[in-house]
């Protein structure tokens, strides 16, 4: 897909926020460490559009991009990070989870997971939840450059165990390996649209 335009929008921090204007969106989510803004600069060609962090957990609110004025790429909070009340975890999920169960104009979830590491307990929870919502999904094995091609081969088939029935992607934003096939995908969901 060719990138005319990417823009931050707006930080919403409950659905009043939310934006208004019915475009499709594509949203993103993984453990608070993952690499979700490094990944999501990556595709849109723009660094530093996603703020990345040394502090994982920075992203507190749910973020939207629009892309080519057509559709918007969706942050939402990373779960799992330990340095932050359990009030302020439960908020994240609770505003997570009630943007993927009610909104109408999330036609994708990228469900971003650490080539490098089994699945978490959470990463599992998140994907059983996905599965039993029938929400459309795929998985996003990040930071695949950090492993050799064997090591990465046996870790996709790990990961595969770990969360059967999802389509897997191998990703790098350091090498872009991966980001024609996520492309495709996304290209071809907007499509369906």
């Amino acid at each position: 897909m060719k990138i005319l335009s990417a823009e931050f929008v707006k930080s919403a921090f409950n659905q009043s926020h939310w934006t208004t204007d019915g475009l499709p969106e594509i949203a993103f989510l993984g453990r608070s460490n993952v690499g979700k803004s490094s990944l999501l600069n990556s595709l849109l060609q723009k660094k530093g559009l996603a703020r990345t962090s040394n502090t994982p957990g920075r992203t507190q609110s749910i973020n939207f991009f629009l892309v080519n004025q057509a559709f918007y790429f969706v942050d939402l909070p990373g779960y799992g990070y330990a340095k932050v009340s359990k009030a302020m975890r439960a908020d994240w999920g609770k505003m997570a989870e009630e943007y993927l169960a009610n909104r109408r104009e999330l036609v994708l979830s990228i469900h971003l997971v650490d080539s490098r590491h089994q699945p978490t307990t959470l990463d599992s929870q998140l994907h059983e939840w996905l599965v039993f919502h029938q929400i459309n999904h795929i998985v996003v094995a990040t930071k695949a450059d950090k492993l050799s091609n064997n090591k990465l081969n046996k870790s996709l088939q790990e990961i595969e165990n770990a969360l059967p029935k999802s389509k897997i992607i191998a990703y790098s934003a350091l090498t872009g390996k991966g980001k024609d096939a996520l492309w495709r995908e996304i290209g071809s969901t907007l499509e369906k649209r």
